[in-house]
């Protein structure tokens, strides 16, 4: 297991962590950093499946909302992956653009 893979496990992990209990204020700090250096060690062939992934999560991600009494957590853990995959589609995002226009 690869340090971009390890990367990838404990961003996830923060996102999950910061849904169900908001109880420290850098949490999006944290998960933005993480998602942004997540995004780094995406592979070029599934750089689309990021991208793809993060429209949908910022999509979805207030709509379990109405289920009582998981629905509101449901939703917050839905609402910090979508952070942390907008983060890492930002940064898979610059380095297609700088790998196109290197020389």
């Amino acid at each position: 297991m690869g340090i971009g893979k390890i990367i990838q496990i404990i961003a996830v992990l923060a996102a999950v962590v910061a849904g169900l209990w908001s109880g420290f204020p850098e949490a999006a700090l944290v998960i933005a950093v993480l998602g942004a250096v997540a995004g780094w060690f995406i592979a070029a062939e599934d750089r689309q499946r990021i991208l793809v992934t993060a429209i949908a999560l910022s999509i979805v991600s207030g709509g379990l909302g109405a289920i009582p009494v998981v629905g509101d957590h449901i939703s917050n853990v839905m609402g910090s992956l979508a952070s942390l995959y907008a983060a890492g589609a930002i940064t898979v995002i610059l380095v297609a653009v700088y790998e196109k226009l290197k020389p």
